[in-house]
């Protein structure tokens, strides 16, 4: 069976409970999910997990980049999890729709990136969330808020260093998903504050972050650590 009929099979939009996204429907990735996996497919060396002194090695290339983003992923996806398992005092209702929302988008792009990866992808990651305090908004949200505006950075940062245009297009549309969370969050915390100084620049632009400058502050929150020290640089 050819790669792009063993995606559309087993795609993460069928493994997840992606209809509860009903209400915003942001994510069509079916074409770029296909093309993705006919370009990994074609690699002949597998990139299995390799566990260093630094911990789990992402890879290289461009694998070594959609590992990178599936490990943020799978911290994202584990956060909102558990956000939405054990729910703040006095969430509102409007909150935890937003919040399952995000949840399920984390979900998809997790899930996304584990099926285009196959055998190539890093081992399942272990979070450490006990500096977050669940039952309370303030540190949720501040957290949400960290991780949100650390994930448009950290695809913003990667894109150049990604060769395949496909994996590009589908950085692209992911990062503008996770822009939109940072928007929703950002105003929970203060109403307006959605682009402010702190996240847009004087020149109408979201900041950026080299891999290794993300890595150090997301192994803060994993109890498996990862390292990325073989990712391209330029």
């Amino acid at each position: 069976m050819d790669p792009q009929t063993t995606l559309r099979k087993n795609t993460a939009f069928e493994s997840v409970p992606v209809q509860k996204m009903h209400r915003r429907k942001f994510l069509l990735f079916s074409g770029a999910a296909a093309s993705a996996a006919v370009v990994i497919a074609s690699c002949k060396k597998d990139n299995t997990t390799t566990t260093t002194n630094n911990g789990i090695d992402l890879g290289s290339g461009d694998i070594g980049i959609l590992n990178y983003a599936y490990a943020l992923e799978q911290l994202e996806a584990a956060f909102y999890t558990q956000v939405t398992a054990s729910p703040f005092s006095g969430i509102s209702t409007v909150e935890s729709a937003l919040l399952s929302d995000i949840r399920d988008h984390e979900i998809a792009h997790r899930e996304f990136f584990k099926t285009a990866l196959g055998s190539k992808a890093i081992a399942d990651l272990t979070p450490d969330f006990s500096a977050i305090n669940f039952g309370d908004r303030a540190s949720v949200l501040n957290t949400a808020k960290a991780f949100e505006d650390l994930g448009v950075s950290a695809y913003n940062g990667a894109g150049k260093l990604i060769t395949d245009p496909a994996y590009l297009v589908l950085a692209g549309k992911i990062v503008s998903v996770e822009a939109r969370h940072a928007a929703w969050i950002r105003d929970l915390l203060s109403m307006g504050t959605f682009a402010d100084s702190s996240a847009v620049d004087a020149n109408g632009l979201d900041g950026a972050k080299a891999p290794q400058d993300v890595l150090t502050i997301a192994n803060t929150f994993l109890k498996t650590k990862v390292s990325g020290n073989n990712l391209p640089t330029s």
